[in-house]
Parts: C-alpha cells; sequence; structure tokens
C-alpha cells in the first residue's frame, strides 16, 4: 500500500476519561476515505489534579482551575511535556510510512488543548488539528517556536455555547490566537450545547479530514 494512501488519527481524551473509553468514536469514520486509516487512542498518566483537589486521575497535565476561562492559569511546564509524548507518538508513525500531511490529531477538553499544543508545536505541517471544547494552555510567547511548517497545519475548532466546564469564551480566545501567529483556524458554535461532543461535531470532522484528505491527493497528482 502507498505511503499516500495511509492515515493516522490520534484521539486525546478529556481529564479523568480513558483512551480506551472513546474508541467508539471511530464508528462515526465510515466512509472509503478512512478505509487505510490507523486509529490511536491513548490514556493520560495517573496524575494528581489541582482543580480536583489533588485527586490522582487520568490527565496529561495539571488544570489549576474550573471553570476554564481566558484568564485561567495554565500548566505550560506540563504541557510542553506532554506534548513531548504526542510527538513522539507521531513521531512513531512517520517512522512507520505515514505521511505528516495524512497525520490528524484531535482532542476533547483536556485532550483538545493538548491537541492544539502538539500540532502548533510540531516541527512538521500536518493534516490539521481538531480541537472540541478545547482552550489555549500557553501564553503568547510560545508563538515564537512555531516553526513555518507548522503555521501550514489547520485547525478545526468546535465549542458549546452552553459549555459551563471550559466556558465558551476561553474557546472564543483560540482563533485571534491562531490568528495571530498565522495559523488558518475554523471555529464551529453549537448552541445549547454543554461540555459534551455532539454528533454533528463528528460529523463535521470527518467531512473536514475527507476534505483534507481529497485535498492532499489531488495535489500529489
Amino acid at each position: 500500500m502507498a505511503a499516500r494512501n495511509r492515515s493516522f488519527v490520534l484521539w486525546l481524551h478529556g481529564l479523568g476519561d480513558s483512551g480506551p473509553a472513546n474508541e467508539p468514536i471511530r464508528t462515526f469514520f465510515a466512509a472509503p476515505e478512512f478505509r487505510h486509516t490507523k486509529w490511536a487512542f491513548p490514556s493520560a498518566p495517573n496524575s494528581p489534579v489541582s482543580c480536583n483537589n489533588g485527586a490522582v486521575m487520568p490527565s496529561w497535565f495539571d488544570i489549576h482551575e474550573l471553570p476554564l476561562s481566558p484568564g485561567s492559569p495554565q500548566d505550560e511546564s506540563g504541557v510542553l511535556k506532554a506534548v513531548e509524548n504526542v510527538h513522539a507518538m507521531i513521531d512513531r508513525e512517520v517512522a512507520g510510512g505515514i505521511h505528516p500531511d495524512n497525520i490528524f490529531v484531535c482532542g476533547f477538553s483536556q485532550g483538545g488543548a493538548l491537541t492544539l499544543a502538539s500540532v502548533l508545536l510540531y516541527p512538521k505541517t500536518l493534516g490539521g488539528g481538531a480541537v472540541f471544547s478545547g482552550w489555549v494552555p500557553f501564553g503568547s510567547s510560545v508563538i515564537e517556536r512555531i516553526s513555518p511548517e507548522a503555521r501550514k497545519t489547520p485547525i478545526l475548532w468546535s465549542h458549546g455555547i452552553a459549555d459551563q466546564v471550559v466556558l465558551f469564551e476561553a474557546g472564543q480566545a483560540g482563533p485571534p490566537f491562531l490568528q495571530s501567529a498565522g495559523i488558518s483556524c475554523e471555529f464551529k458554535a453549537y448552541p445549547n450545547l454543554g461540555h459534551s461532543i455532539a454528533k454533528e461535531e463528528l460529523s463535521s470532522l470527518e467531512a473536514w479530514i475527507k476534505g483534507r484528505l481529497k485535498a492532499l491527493q489531488d495535489k500529489q497528482s
């Protein structure tokens, strides 16, 4: 099988969740374009979480307070450490023959924030990053670390207007941040949606990835 026909989707779960619990998501991606797609649903390590009074649970990095707002303090060092682990997962797939253009990182809530950080700081252009109910997990100083190739990776951002865990305003802060870095972002707001993933969001993600894969195939033909 030609490497260009293969793709990889990495899904990063939210705080307190697990990779296996999110595996049913792949059933929404039954189109022929996904017949050569490899999926990965890793689980975060167990760590104490400040916003839950130090309780130990699956967490990619520390979260200091909930609900999350645009001014919430961030665990930047923890985020950057988690990014290294995500990059190692991506590097393994690239070494296995999957082109970076065909790699998509997606995540919900804390996993969405990690998705954003991971694709922005990866040295190569990826197929895309999809952020669901996420936020920008670091300050503007990180923009200087984003490579020219990473700035070409598009972002799909979805957020429920009724989200009371990661406030909608925290999601809204994402596109201006990305715009300041010269990064393309498609932002979708979902009225009446709280802190969860709707079928409409997954349908949108499926169409977005299909469109990206087709565009990349047309570019190579």
